[in-house]
């Protein structure tokens, strides 16, 4: 079996056709939705609808990570698929993936191909946060010498034709191994809830590398993803929440010298953020039930 774990933000019709591909996997599978508040119907569509899954109807919007954490909570599988409501997945898809998962026993997580409206392959995968990294993708750097430590964040040159190693997917799909997970954190409990929207699932599968544990890209299996239907909705707060967000992961996983280079890149985080967002914004804030 697998645990399908999906959080949820007003994105009504595009759960409801994720549901609906969920329906058809040849794999058994428990889907747990965790709806952060939504004002669109939602729970009374998947009440009615997919009575065999399981809501978790909140009154608050508490983030992603949180919800991710609610969700964990009520899984009972070895296998966790964290899974965006605005994707359709192919009906064989959860029963190839946990086949390949299986067969890379040193992997605690997999993640596949993602097919975009047009047809296109979606860039989904990036290295692991750097100061090397991030100068690159600020200066433009990591295009000249993409293959350099320049490049090592925005991974330019990933060939999503072939499978392999691949730091940190985007947590739109991610299939998790419980027991992988068991080895360094609570599975119950996984993602580090200072990260409520953005850097929860790269800091998660971080942890997950520095337990021994890698990540599987595989190119052979593909899912339809719609991109970012819910933090499109409230934009200014997610390009300051995914700023402020990278500090946060940089202030916890940095060691050594590179420490000393967190005031410049609270400052060139916080100049860029301004200037994306035009204004300023205090980010991801439960309290208002933004997302």
């Amino acid at each position: 079996m697998v645990s399908i774990v999906i959080v949820n933000w007003n994105t009504k019709e595009k759960l409801r056709a994720c549901l609906s591909s969920l329906n058809l996997q040849t794999v058994p599978h428990q889907v747990i939705v965790v709806d952060n508040d939504s004002s669109d119907g939602i729970a009374e569509m998947v009440k009615n609808d997919f009575p065999n899954v399981e809501l978790c109807a909140e009154n608050r919007n508490h983030g992603y990570a949180h919800g991710n954490n609610i969700g964990f909570s009520r899984t009972t599988s070895e296998f966790i698929l964290t899974l965006n409501p605005d994707t359709e997945l192919p009906p064989d898809n959860l029963h190839k993936a946990v086949q390949i998962l299986s067969q890379h026993p040193d992997c605690g997580a997999l993640s596949v191909k993602f097919i975009g409206p047009e047809g296109e392959t979606q860039s989904s995968v990036r290295g692991f946060p750097s100061i090397a990294g991030i100068f690159g993708q600020l200066t433009g750097l990591d295009k000249i010498w993409p293959n350099s430590e320049y490049g090592s964040y925005s991974q330019r040159n990933f060939d999503y034709e072939k499978s392999q190693i691949a730091d940190q997917p985007m947590g739109t799909y991610i299939l998790f191994r419980r027991s992988a997970l068991a080895k360094f954190c609570d599975p119950t409990s996984a993602f580090d809830e200072q990260f409520p929207i953005y850097f929860n699932e790269v800091d998660l599968l971080y942890r997950m590398k520095q337990a021994g544990f890698k990540c599987w890209y595989e190119s052979s299996l593909q899912i339809f993803h719609h991109h970012g239907s819910s933090t499109k909705l409230v934009r200014k707060s997610m390009i300051w929440e995914s700023h402020l967000s990278l500090v946060r992961y940089l202030r916890k996983h940095l060691v050594g010298p590179e420490r000393l280079a967190l005031p410049a890149i609270y400052l060139a985080s916080v100049a860029a953020a301004f200037i994306r967002a035009k204004g300023y914004h205090g980010g991801f804030q439960p309290e208002h039930h933004n997302l």
